[in-house]
């Protein structure tokens, strides 16, 4: 793409002060970067892509609300991690952080574990265990 034909179009990066920095070619057709705001096509994706992430964490939540996941489901969700991601961050093998998920195995879990979690999710243990989807 030419660099006076980079795309301006309004975006989320505009709102948040940002830009994003891509490959274009000059008047000379060498390589170089410029600064977009945004084009059209990537905002719609983006906008589809937050509105999924969105819907994942309002389910996350009701789940929690009903006693069906523990709060570590909504909080990864939240943070927009899967187990693969949550598990190398605490330590813990995958199959550990689904059991953690459970409500009934969340409830016994030692606050040594309890905090790993707390300190990945960026906030305390109190907030974690007393989180109830509501």
């Amino acid at each position: 793409m030419k660099k006076q034909d980079l795309p301006q179009d309004e975006s989320n990066l505009q709102s948040a002060n940002m830009t994003e920095v891509l490959y274009v070619t000059d008047e000379n057709d060498n390589y170089t970067t410029a600064n977009s705001i945004g084009w059209d096509a990537k905002k719609a994706a983006l906008e589809e892509s937050m509105e999924l992430i969105n819907e994942r964490i309002e389910e996350a939540k009701q789940n929690v609300a009903n006693n069906i996941v523990s709060p570590i489901i909504y909080f990864m969700e939240l943070n927009k991690m899967d187990l693969q991601v949550l598990a190398a961050y605490v330590g813990k093998w995958q199959w550990t952080v689904k059991r953690h998920a459970k409500p009934n195995i969340f409830k016994k879990l030692s606050e040594s574990t309890l905090k790993k979690y707390a300190d990945t999710f960026g906030i305390s243990v109190d907030e974690l265990k007393n989180f109830n989807g509501l």
